[in-house]
């Protein structure tokens, strides 16, 4: 799947079909992000957004469509039947293949996320007091500081792989911030659980697991100031 356009293609999707501009929630992205962890395909995801609507506007109704979790019915249907229709294949449809493909950015850009980056890194690390935390925080930069070597003598990057080093790092971090026990974390969870509450019915438990961590990892991201490495976010 293309990384970089997964979430910007669902989201244009979701704001044209519901004809008026929104912004989507944190917990729309959280659950965009669950879908990209559970690897469906992009074009499955368009799809399912667009008969979710089929649906919906077949049966005029008083309320709008509001969350991008009203489609999420639909998607798991729909990237269950194609699990379904993958056993014993082989081959990737064009859609797949096109969803698999890897966007190019210039060196100088890519160099510069790699730097700014660091540099948010190596604050948080000055002002760090736990021990613990500190370590990750000094093997993140270590790790960003070669990737910065490898992008440098690179005749040409392969954002792919860059992509998949950044998120390992990425990953490293969030592992941290959960294993770190503070009182925060317990406040942010309780905030979360209110928050999914109305939709924890119409969720798969898999689905409703995966938004929940992906919402935790948010508000502590945010909270304590670590910036996303992906790629998507140059």
């Amino acid at each position: 799947m293309n990384y970089f356009n997964y979430f910007t293609e669902i989201e244009d999707a979701f704001v044209r079909r519901r004809g008026k501009h929104l912004f989507l929630s944190p917990m729309d992205w959280a659950l965009m992000e669950s879908w990209k962890q559970q690897d469906i395909p992009l074009h499955l995801v368009l799809r399912a957004i667009e008969r979710a609507f089929d649906s919906f506007e077949s049966r005029p109704r008083k309320r709008s469509v509001k969350s991008l979790l009203y489609c999420q019915e639909e998607v798991e249907a729909q990237f269950a039947e194609w699990l379904e229709s993958r056993v014993g294949a082989n081959e990737l449809s064009p859609e797949e293949k096109q969803d698999d493909s890897s966007k190019h950015f210039s060196t100088t850009a890519i160099e510069t996320h790699l730097s700014e980056k660091k540099k948010i890194l190596q604050h948080l690390l000055n002002a760090a007091g736990d021990p613990n935390f500190s370590e990750t925080l000094a093997r993140a930069i270590d790790r960003l500081s070669e990737l910065q070597v490898e992008v440098t003598g690179a005749n040409q990057v392969d954002a792919r792989r860059l992509e998949d080093s950044l998120t390992g790092v990425d990953r490293m971090l969030s592992d941290a911030l959960l294993l770190n026990e503070h009182e925060e974390s317990k406040v942010l969870m309780e905030e979360i659980k209110a928050q999914l509450k109305p939709y924890r019915s119409q969720m798969e438990k898999a689905a409703y697991d995966q938004t929940f961590n992906n919402l935790l990892l948010k508000r502590l991201r945010d909270k304590f100031g670590i910036p996303r490495l992906s790629l998507f976010y140059l």
